[in-house]
């Protein structure tokens, strides 16, 4: 069962977990399990997608429980009017908070974009990004005596396909354990000696306008065991102290505010 975030009678919110398809794609046609159809099964009707994350990603992902409703939330994604917070390991010390401004091409899958013709400009890309902690273990991987890691907090105001991994990237920070766009090494060693053996990206919480009450909610989700045993060897707890540690379901109605 997936851990249920908040729910009423015009949408839920779930924790995604890492390595979960968010819907059936024909691109992972042997893949059996999916958050839409695991989310129907356990709530009871039908539930519709309003955004996406990417399958390594872990985090709040919101649905609508009518077509209504999952139009609303979906403008309100479309105009920007929610804001995202992530939380991110990456590579290196990261400590300055700053906004990049660094536009990307589209980026283009091999097999469903196939026949499809990339835009030759590349279209704005925007993400705040804030260091908010570091460490330094005595391991050497690959061509560093030491390993360097920093905890990122990262703000997109724009939606490009992996706009996340590709602004750290940029940065020479990549996120531990993007296979995509990172360090091999990295992240075997990161894997290896400290058990981040997966993409280090969590969508930590959504602030929204609920879209039928008018209300505002702020929707926040908790870490899995990868999270939790890599905080504890950094040292890393203080900072992230205010994301749940277990599931918590709001009274429907409730105006859950982000302090």
């Amino acid at each position: 069962m997936l851990e249920i975030i908040y729910q009423d009678e015009w949408l839920v919110a779930v924790n995604k977990p890492s390595g979960w398809l968010v819907h059936r794609s024909w691109l992972d046609r042997h893949e059996k399990v999916f958050v839409m159809q695991t989310v129907r099964d356990q709530i009871g009707q039908h539930v519709f997608t309003v955004h996406r994350l990417d399958r390594p990603t872990s985090g709040v992902l919101l649905m609508g429980l009518s077509s209504e409703v999952g139009r609303l939330l979906s403008q309100q994604f479309e105009q920007h009017q929610i804001r995202k917070t992530y939380h991110a390991v990456v590579r290196g010390w990261l400590q300055e908070a700053a906004t990049l401004d660094y536009p990307l091409l589209e980026e283009m899958d091999k097999i469903a974009d196939k026949f499809a013709t990339a835009p030759r400009e590349a279209q704005p890309a925007v993400t705040d990004y804030k260091g908010l902690a570091t460490c330094e273990m005595p391991v050497p991987i690959g061509r560093y005596d030491a390993a360097r890691y920093s905890l990122v907090e990262l703000a997109p105001h724009t939606g490009r396909k992996h706009q996340l991994r590709r602004h750290m990237v940029h940065l020479r920070h990549p996120i531990i354990g993007d296979s995509k766009h990172g360090d091999l090494k990295q992240n075997r060693g990161a894997a290896s000696h400290f058990g981040m053996n997966r993409l280090m990206l969590h969508a930590s919480q959504l602030e929204l306008t609920h879209p039928v009450t008018g209300e505002a909610l702020c929707l926040r989700a908790g870490l899995d065991h990868v999270w939790q045993g890599m905080l504890t060897q950094f040292g890393w707890h203080d900072q992230l102290s205010h994301l749940p540690r277990v599931e918590f379901l709001p009274t429907p109605g409730e105006d859950i505010a982000c302090e």
